[in-house]
């Protein structure tokens, strides 16, 4: 059983910044990507930023410049710091890693979920 548990989500105005943070727990014996996603009202779930376990990066244009997820290993923890945040940033982020219980078996999971709203 693996657990990923988000927190961090919350309010901020236009322009301010919010740092979310995963955190994953269970019979673990790998993690390759680790990532968020976000889904507004309405639309399709989307990428945010996804981190591999050999370093590499990539955004969605979207937050190209404002958003930047970190890993760490050790901790099993990914985080997301968002700057310059816009209206358009509202929705619910979803942390998602594949994780390796066993050499054999890659799965892919979900947190729950953490509510970003952006608002004046």
């Amino acid at each position: 059983q693996v657990q990923l548990v988000e927190s961090g989500g919350g309010s901020a105005q236009p322009g301010g910044s919010l740092t979310l943070s995963c955190s994953l727990s269970g019979n673990i014996l790998a993690i390759n990507n680790m990532g968020w996603y976000r889904q507004a009202p309405g639309k399709q779930r989307e990428l945010v930023a996804v981190t591999t376990n050999g370093g590499s990066l990539n955004y969605a244009d979207s937050v190209k410049g404002r958003f930047t997820i970190s890993r760490d290993n050790a901790k099993k923890t990914v985080n997301l710091q968002m700057n310059s945040l816009k209206p358009e940033d509202t929705a619910v982020y979803y942390c998602n890693a594949d994780v390796a219980t066993n050499w054999e078996s890659w799965k892919n999971y979900w947190g729950q979920g953490t509510q970003v709203t952006v608002s004046s």
